[in-house]
Parts: C-alpha cells; sequence; structure tokens
C-alpha cells in the first residue's frame, strides 16, 4: 500500500518541517513494512513529488484535527499535483488509539518527573480556531479521554487562537504538566507556546509536542495494518 504522510509544514521557513516529516515517513516505512512517503504543504513542490507515480495513495494527514486545511486545503492541492483518485485517513490528532498512547507516556513523564499520579493537572495546550469548532471538539475529545485516565487532579484546555486562552489555562498554583496537542514543533509551539506560559508564570514540566513522540510511527504502523485489514476484508 502507498502511502504519503502530509503535514502543514512553514512556510516562512520550510526545510526543517519538511525534513521532519520525511523523517516520520522513513520510520514509519521501517516499523511497516509499507512505502510510506511524507511532505508538507508549504514546501514548493514537495506535495506534488511525493505522490507522484502513485495511483490510489493512502493520504494521511499529520494535522490535530479535520479543520479548513484537511478538509478543503489538502483536498485542492492534491487536485493540483494532477493525482486522480486517493484515499484519505483519518487526521493524526483523531486517532483513536493516540489517548492510549499519551495516557502511557503521561504515566513515564510524572514518574521522570517524580509526580505522583492524581496530584498534578494536566494543562493541554492546543491551537483551536475562532471560525470552526473542529480543532477545539478534537482537543477537548482527546482531553476527556486522558480525564479518564485518573493520572490527573484535573486536565485543562487552553488555546493560542480562541478562548479559554492557553496563558488562562495555564495559571495554577498547584503542581502541573503541559502537553503540547501539536503536529510538530513548528511556529506555535516555538513562540506563542513558550511567551503564554511565561505571561501565566507557569513553572512545570514542559513535553515535546505530541506528534513528534518516538511512539507515534508505531502508532501509524498500526493504523495502516488496519487500513489493510479493512481492504482485505
Amino acid at each position: 500500500m502507498d502511502v504519503v504522510i502530509v503535514s502543514h509544514g512553514s512556510p516562512s521557513d520550510p526545510d526543517p518541517q519538511e525534513a521532519f516529516i520525511r523523517d516520520l515517513a522513513a520510520r514509519v516505512t521501517d516499523v511497516s513494512g509499507h512505502q510510506v512517503r511524507g511532505a508538507t504543504l508549504a514546501k514548493k513542490g514537495a506535495l506534488a513529488a511525493a505522490v507522484r507515480g502513485l495511483e490510489t495513495p493512502l493520504i494521511m494527514p499529520h494535522f490535530m484535527a479535520d479543520g479548513w486545511f484537511v478538509s478543503t486545503h489538502l483536498q485542492r492541492r492534491l487536485q493540483q499535483t494532477g493525482l486522480k483518485r486517493w484515499h484519505m485517513a483519518a487526521p493524526f490528532g483523531l486517532n483513536r488509539a493516540l489517548p492510549a498512547m499519551a495516557i502511557q507516556h503521561l504515566r513515564a513523564a510524572l514518574k521522570r518527573h517524580e509526580m505522583a499520579p492524581g496530584t498534578p493537572a494536566l494543562i493541554i495546550a492546543a491551537h483551536g480556531s475562532p471560525s470552526d469548532p473542529r480543532p477545539a471538539r478534537a482537543t477537548y475529545s482527546f482531553a476527556r479521554a486522558v480525564e479518564a485516565s485518573d493520572l490527573f487532579r484535573g486536565v485543562r484546555v487552553g488555546f493560542v487562537d480562541e478562548d479559554p486562552s492557553l496563558e488562562d489555562a495555564a495559571r495554577v498554583r498547584a503542581p502541573a504538566i503541559l502537553l503540547p496537542f501539536f503536529a510538530a514543533r513548528a511556529g506555535h509551539v516555538l513562540m506563542d507556546l513558550p511567551d503564554a506560559l511565561a505571561a501565566a508564570r507557569f513553572e512545570g514540566p514542559v513535553l515535546d509536542p505530541i506528534g513528534t513522540w518516538d511512539a507515534v510511527p508505531a502508532l501509524i504502523a498500526k493504523s495502516l495494518d488496519a487500513e489493510t485489514n479493512r481492504r482485505a476484508a
């Protein structure tokens, strides 16, 4: 099965994020046995190069929600490459196995930072959108699943682009840990997130963006196995 992982990328500095998504694709290839390519929308010509020679590939959006970029813009960009047919997988942030992977990672993080389960709060930092409810909906769905694990005394969500703001969500007095619900280490994670945490005087541990975790290639590989089994049924 031909697979292409597509991410947003950084228009102002496209090469680092292009390298990241290609590396992710290579790691998924290693653990899945499928031929996986990677491309960002920001790097000129990258998407066209990634789908060249493929027939009906599976497109895996490395995005956190099924918002405008996935539901509309990505479809247009694929058409512009000349690709006639493709299958679209759910965005990374809507992967049903994502909360379980996150809970395992968070449990290890609590141990690493010597925080007893059930003691700290979890702050989930996400993008959000003032004009589209889908990014917030994906974030809150993930937050509810993690909260059900009882690893935290509470789970708070804060957004870069809508209310409640990340700055407000990060204003906590008790111990807390912050999880960036982002697909990559790019603009919002590098600039907006530190600014908001500084304004909130947040002093707890800040994890790497969830889309960059070491367990992500295996998670995507399992999704590919499920898709293969579905097609064979």
